[in-house]
């Protein structure tokens, strides 16, 4: 039981047991094949379906969340921002239980509606989370804190997914269904991505190194861009930093960032190279720990919107400003992709030569292979 009983509590719009009984049901995670397939009928019942899908559905994962929220203690729970975060969910899970059954298309309209407002209404909820367990971080250990956005943010990924998905399918968009592109052309996303990698980049240091692509440049297939570009995003970043810092103190031209593709039956590959120094031996064991950071003053920091997975991260960044946020200093960028690709079926491994440079081998699973890849 959590600590809080099975009342009403004075600041929650939910009973207790109502939270348990969504939360006890069974999940159903799409495949993304299962998405592509599911057809597309000029009298909308595709929207229909997917509406009451996630009319049935998103109650269940919310619901799951706040009983994670509930068993962080007390005095984590009443920090601020992620006590405001909790309220956040709730008022969700309470507009989405109580929406009427959605049995005609004009209903499928309004649902969608509701759908986009709490995707705007959740767009900074892990970016307080971030500060949120930055305030509080001495009152509770690494393992429950890491578990708990570890959980937290595979969970908004999938329903940031669904989401995003149900509302792409209302629009027609060459070579998408949904948000599934069918010919993705990875060279191009590591482009993109590097493109707006580079616009941070020279803005705050005013200079940036270029980005090689090779291997399978041709490499075509269908995938979701949105987690695969934020992922490359983030490395990408990651190895630019790297790499000026390291080579701007010796007045040195940057070396470029080399970037390999690799795609086989069942797998795709990607591997950023950098010769940005390399990691410390004594700081490799916590790269992949929220808040771990190199940087060494965070105090006029403010972490990115981008962490977000309530936010635009599925939109491409590219539009975003450059000055949006910090090439680093809030620890959520590493963590959060391994969190993702993980999410995704794949898998996220660093190796490292202190003194020279690093690699970052990212490997994620074909959703059209001969093996099932991942469940959203």
């Amino acid at each position: 039981m959590s600590m809080y009983g099975s009342q009403t509590q004075v600041w929650s719009h939910v009973k207790q047991n109502t939270l348990d009984e969504y939360a006890s049901k069974s999940s159903i995670r799409l495949t993304p094949y299962q998405m592509l397939y599911a057809g597309k009928f000029k009298d909308g019942t595709h929207l229909l379906k997917s509406a009451q899908y996630l009319h049935k559905e998103l109650p269940i994962r919310i619901a799951r969340r706040l009983k994670d929220f509930q068993q962080l203690p007390y005095i984590i729970l009443s920090n601020p921002s992620i006590h405001d975060t909790y309220e956040l969910y709730l008022r969700a899970f309470t507009s989405l239980t109580k929406y009427p059954k959605i049995d005609n298309l004009e209903s499928e309209e309004r649902f969608s509606h509701l759908v986009k407002n709490l995707l705007d209404n959740h767009q900074h909820v892990v970016t307080n989370l971030a500060e949120g367990f930055q305030e509080c971080k001495q009152h509770v250990s690494y393992e429950t804190m890491g578990n708990f956005l570890d959980r937290t943010l595979k969970s908004r990924l999938g329903i940031r997914m669904l989401a995003e998905h149900h509302l792409a399918l209302r629009f027609e968009k060459p070579n998408y269904i949904g948000m599934i592109c069918t010919q993705l052309n990875l060279k191009q996303a590591i482009e993109r991505s590097s493109d707006f990698a580079r616009q941070i980049c020279e803005h705050l240091y005013g200079v940036a190194p270029g980005v090689i692509v090779n291997g399978h440049t041709k490499a075509m297939f269908p995938y979701i861009p949105s987690p695969l570009e934020y992922i490359l995003q983030e490395l990408i970043k990651n190895a630019m930093r790297a790499s000026v810092e390291y080579h701007g103190k010796q007045l040195m031209e940057v070396p470029n960032i080399v970037v390999t593709t690799c795609t086989n039956d069942t797998d795709f590959y990607v591997r950023i190279s950098d010769r940005g120094g390399g990691i410390p031996e004594n700081k490799l064991k916590d790269i992949f720990k929220y808040s771990f950071t190199t940087m060494g003053d965070r105090s006029q920091i403010r972490p990115s919107d981008g962490l977000g997975v309530f936010d635009d991260i599925c939109q491409g960044h590219p539009n975003n400003s450059p000055s949006g946020g910090p090439m680093a200093g809030w620890g959520f960028g590493l963590p959060t992709s391994r969190a993702y690709s993980t999410y995704l079926g794949g898998s996220l491994q660093v190796q490292t030569m202190e003194g020279l440079g690093t690699d970052v081998y990212l490997r994620l699973r074909h959703i059209t292979g001969n093996q099932e890849s991942f469940r959203i």
